[in-house]
């Protein structure tokens, strides 16, 4: 009887092995899955660094910017604009960015001067993807028409003129073409250097965002100057959407610069409703 029992039980163990043939198998079905699954990854990462994501992300932003206006009861809206790479001398690399701004003129003392809008991080945009204002673009056409000249580039103040620019939204939540001048939360300086100590880790000054040793903020306000072209300028009620790739080989090479942009279609907002109206 125990003979028989100790012989049932080692062929359950010998049953619960697998065999060579059964686990080649599996291996092969898992080679399989992974082969075939691979581009589906690829195509579902892709369609986060695509232009849709970011005409979703933008939306989004809109509706956002929509709401501070209401809730604040002052001016408000997004502004994209570049975070400063200190290894990217013409910041073709920088990440770009979505940043909620209000008007506030007892924080900035300026009439259109902008803050960050406390408590909302900035967003960062796709790599892949970059931002442009259409209106500037449109503006460089006209302009190298009746010059009957190439529009060439024109390094860092007109990169930084083309990424930087904002969108603005009344109280009501009309969108509206108002004046803005983005700055820091402690004070406007008046002078180079007065007031040139604020710890707003959003804009800031040129002086405390470069500093090698103890930066202090994400992207260089708007200044008097217009050497890295970073000034005051007015809201847009339009953009397109490019390909940081394709742009950046296109700007290195110095041809093809103007094609790579004039081709891009604008993508307008409704002023009422504050939502994309144009996409394609």
């Amino acid at each position: 009887m125990v003979k028989n029992e100790n012989e049932k039980m080692n062929a359950k163990c010998r049953q619960s092995g697998v065999t060579l043939t059964e686990m080649t198998a599996v291996v092969a079905v898992i080679a399989l899955l992974v082969t075939f699954g691979l581009p589906a990854i690829r195509t579902l990462h892709s369609s986060f660094e695509s232009g849709a994501s970011v005409r979703a992300m933008i939306s989004a932003g809109l509706a956002s910017a929509r709401a501070i206006a209401a809730r604040e009861q002052h001016y408000a809206g997004i502004r994209f604009q570049k975070a400063y790479n200190p290894d990217d001398p013409e910041q073709l690399k920088a990440s770009q960015y979505m940043i909620f701004i209000v008007h506030d003129f007892g924080r900035t003392g300026l009439e259109n001067g902008f803050r960050a809008v406390e408590g909302l991080k900035p967003i960062k945009l796709p790599e892949t993807i970059g931002v442009m204002d259409s209106t500037l673009i449109r503006e460089k056409v006209r302009e190298s028409i009746l010059l009957g000249e190439e529009w060439e580039p024109a390094g860092l103040q007109e990169l930084n003129d083309l990424t930087t620019f904002s969108i603005v939204f009344s109280p009501s939540g009309k969108m509206v073409i108002h004046d803005v001048r983005a700055r820091n939360r402690d004070g406007a300086p008046m002078w180079p250097d007065f007031l040139d100590n604020s710890q707003d880790d959003v804009f800031n000054t040129q002086s405390r965002v470069t500093d090698p040793v103890n930066p202090v903020g994400m992207f260089i306000q708007d200044d008097y100057e217009v050497v890295l072209g970073l000034k005051e300028e007015l809201a847009r009620n339009s953009f397109v959407i490019y390909d940081r790739k394709e742009f950046k080989q296109a700007y290195e090479k110095g041809q093809g610069y103007s094609n790579c942009l004039v081709r891009l279609v604008p993508i307008y907002i409704n002023t009422y409703t504050g939502t994309i109206i144009s996409v394609d």
